[in-house]
């Protein structure tokens, strides 16, 4: 049950901005996710907004009582500690509501696309470029993390997306990225 959570609050300096901290945050946060085997522990951004995108400044860790202070009691924060301030694990307020935070996947690259048609169908270029129009590409509307693959050490955007407000919880596991396709987070 995600009865506590952790807020992360990442501090910016002259050389180095909120966005990269939080991307180095959250990458850290995921390769600890992978290495500890955790899924009890979600995640969420309470100054998310789409409209300016983005995440703010605050990592919100869910989970357990129990999970989040093990979590916190190991060195996962190393290196990262004079940028990073954290509120202490706390009960989350008895009345929140509740949402589920995941990620969303947008096809914003055409040639991508095309490559794949042509791999799956066996069609030539020309082929593959009329059945997928330039006008076929997504165009990302949300705030997003960037962070390096584990498995191949490229960039990439993760986006959040949030799912509707909610009266009652959804228990199940979240993902190594603290994210769940049914599994609701305390909104506050």
């Amino acid at each position: 049950m995600t009865t506590h959570y952790v807020d992360l609050t990442v501090v910016p300096d002259a050389e180095t901005g909120v966005a990269p901290l939080l991307g180095t945050l959250y990458d850290r946060l995921h390769r600890t996710l992978v290495q500890q085997r955790l899924d009890g522990i979600g995640v969420s951004f309470p100054q998310y907004s789409t409209i300016p995108r983005n995440l703010g400044d605050t990592l919100r860790l869910h989970g357990s009582e129990s999970v989040l202070r093990d979590f916190m009691a190991c060195d996962w924060l190393l290196g990262m500690r004079d940028h990073v301030r954290s509120s202490g694990v706390a009960a989350a307020p008895a009345d929140a509501s509740h949402r589920v935070v995941q990620r969303r996947q947008f096809k914003s690259n055409v040639e991508r696309l095309r490559r794949r048609r042509m791999k799956r169908k066996g069609e030539t270029a020309a082929q593959a470029a009329r059945a997928i129009p330039d006008s076929a590409a997504e165009k990302p509307h949300l705030p997003y993390v960037h962070l390096r693959s584990l498995s191949t050490g490229q960039p990439f955007c993760l986006f959040i997306a949030l799912g509707p407000l909610q009266a009652d919880s959804l228990s199940g596991r979240f993902n190594t990225y603290g994210l769940g396709e049914g599994s609701t987070i305390p909104w506050f």
